[in-house]
C-alpha cells in the first residue's frame, strides 16, 4: 500500500496535469480563435479603411493631377507658342538654307558635268596633240622637212619685219664659183647696194633625242651631241665664205636657227659656241634676234627712201609756192576789178540821185499819185581788200602794179574815179 500510493499520486498528478493541459489547450484555442477573429476583423476594418483612404487619395490625386494637367496644358500651349515664335525664324532660315543647298547641289552637278565634259574634251585634245606631236617629230627627223620648216620660218619673219620679197630680199639665190654652186637661203638687200647673206640650219636630231630621252644620262649625252652638231654647222657655213662671193656683203654670214630653244640648249652645253662662231665670221641668230636685225634693215630702207624723195619734195614745194604766188596775183586783179565796179556803181547811184530822181519826184507835185513812191538807192561803202603780193614772186608785165594800201585808198584808184561821183 505504501508503495502503490506514490504511483496513484503520480497517476493523479499525471491526470491532473493532462486535465490542466487540456483546459489550458482549450483556453488557448479559444484565445487563439478570438485572436484570429479579432485579427480577421481588424484586417477587414483596416482593409476597408485603407480602401477608403486609397479611394479618397486617388480621388484627391486625380483632382490634383487633373488640375495640374489643365495648368500644364495651358502652360504647354503658351510655351509651345513661345517656342514656335522662337523657332519660326530658325525654321525659315533652315528652309532658305535647304533651298540654297539644293540650288548649290544642282549648280555643282551642272558644273561637274561641264567640267567632266571639258576634261573629256581636253583629254581628247591631249591625245590628238600627242599624236600630232609624234607625227611632227617624225617629220622633223627628215632633213628636207627641217629645211622647208626653217625656210618658212625665215619667210614669216621677213614678212613680219616688212621686208617683202619683191623689193627687199630674194630666196635661194645661186652663186656659181669655179668649183661649186653656192646657194644661200636668203640674201637681204640693204641701202647703197649692201647685202646680207643668211643660211638656215636646223640640227634637230640630237635635240629630239634629248627630249625623248628616258633618263638624265641619255639626255646629257644627246644635248652634248646637239651642241657638237651646231658647232659643226658653223664650221660648214664658214667654209663656204659667202662674203667672198657677194662683193657688197660684209665679211660675215648669218646662220639662222629657227628656234631659240635649240640655240639655248647648245649654249648651255657649250658656252664658247658664240665666240667660236664669231672667230669664223658667222653670226648665230634665232627668231627673236633675227626680227630685230630685219627691223633695223627695214628702217634703213625707209630712211633711204626719205632721202631719195627729199629733192623731189623740195622741187614740188618750190613749184607750189610759185603757183600760190601766181594765184595771189590773180586774186589781186579780181579785187581791183571789184573795186572799180563798186566805184562805177556808186557813180551811177550819184547820177541817179542828182539828175533823174529830182525830175521824177516833180510828177507828184503835179498831181500824179503813183502806187509806190521812189525810194533811196543805197551806195556800196565796203570795198574789197587786196591780197598781199609775195616778195619773191616774179611780176607779170600784163598785171597792174601792186599798191601799198588797199583798194579803198583813193591814191590807188584810177585818175577818173578818185573823186567820189556822188559827193
Amino acid at each position: 500500500m505504501p508503495d502503490e500510493l506514490p504511483t496513484w499520486i503520480a497517476v493523479l498528478a499525471a491526470l491532473a496535469g493532462a486535465g490542466l493541459g487540456l483546459v489550458a489547450g482549450l483556453l488557448l484555442a479559444q484565445r487563439r480563435g478570438a485572436q484570429e477573429r479579432l485579427a480577421a476583423r481588424f484586417d477587414g476594418l483596416a482593409h476597408e479603411a485603407l480602401q477608403r483612404a486609397s479611394e479618397s487619395f486617388l480621388q484627391l490625386a486625380e483632382q490634383r493631377l487633373q488640375t495640374q494637367h489643365e495648368r500644364a496644358r495651358g502652360e504647354l500651349g503658351q510655351r509651345q507658342q513661345a517656342v514656335e515664335h522662337l523657332v519660326k525664324p530658325i525654321a525659315e532660315a533652315l528652309e532658305r538654307t535647304q533651298a540654297q543647298i539644293e540650288a548649290l547641289e544642282r549648280s555643282r552637278q551642272q558644273a561637274y558635268g561641264s567640267i567632266h565634259a571639258q576634261l573629256e574634251a581636253m583629254s581628247a585634245s591631249q591625245h590628238a596633240l600627242q599624236r600630232e606631236t609624234r607625227n611632227l617629230v617624225s617629220a622633223l627627223r627628215r632633213p628636207e622637212v627641217r629645211g622647208q620648216w626653217g625656210e618658212i620660218t625665215l619667210r614669216r619673219l621677213v614678212e613680219l619685219a616688212g621686208m617683202v620679197e619683191h623689193c627687199d630680199f630674194m630666196e635661194q639665190a645661186h652663186v656659181s664659183t669655179g668649183e661649186r654652186a653656192l646657194r644661200p637661203d636668203l640674201v637681204i638687200h640693204m641701202p647703197e647696194g649692201r647685202q646680207l647673206v643668211v643660211d638656215v640650219k636646223t640640227p634637230l636630231d640630237a635635240y629630239l633625242d634629248a627630249v625623248n630621252a628616258p633618263d638624265d644620262g641619255s639626255r646629257e649625252t644627246a644635248l652634248n651631241r646637239h651642241a657638237s652638231k651646231v658647232a659643226e654647222r658653223v664650221r660648214e657655213l664658214a667654209s663656204k665664205a659667202y662674203w667672198s662671193q657677194f662683193p657688197r656683203s660684209p665679211e660675215f654670214v648669218i646662220l639662222f636657227i629657227p628656234g631659240d630653244q635649240f640655240l639655248s640648249a647648245a649654249l648651255e652645253r657649250r658656252p664658247q659656241l658664240l665666240d667660236e662662231a664669231l672667230r669664223q665670221q658667222v653670226i648665230l641668230a634665232t627668231p627673236s634676234s633675227f626680227i630685230g636685225l630685219l627691223k633695223a634693215v627695214a628702217y634703213g630702207w625707209r630712211q633711204m627712201s626719205l632721202a631719195e624723195n627729199a629733192e623731189e619734195i623740195r622741187a614740188l614745194a618750190v613749184d607750189l609756192y610759185e603757183r600760190l604766188n601766181k594765184f595771189t596775183e590773180h586774186v589781186g586783179r579780181v579785187g581791183h576789178a571789184l573795186g572799180r565796179s563798186v566805184e562805177a556803181y556808186n557813180s551811177a547811184v550819184g547820177s541817179l540821185e542828182r539828175m533823174v530822181l529830182p525830175g521824177a519826184r516833180k510828177f507828184t507835185d503835179l498831181g500824179i499819185h503813183p502806187r509806190r513812191t521812189i525810194g533811196q538807192t543805197p551806195e556800196v561803202e565796203t570795198l574789197p581788200r587786196t591780197a598781199p603780193r609775195a616778195e619773191s614772186a616774179p611780176s607779170d608785165a600784163s598785171d597792174p602794179p601792186a599798191t601799198a594800201g588797199g583798194s579803198d585808198d583813193p591814191q590807188n584808184l584810177p585818175p577818173d574815179t578818185r573823186e567820189h561821183p556822188g559827193s
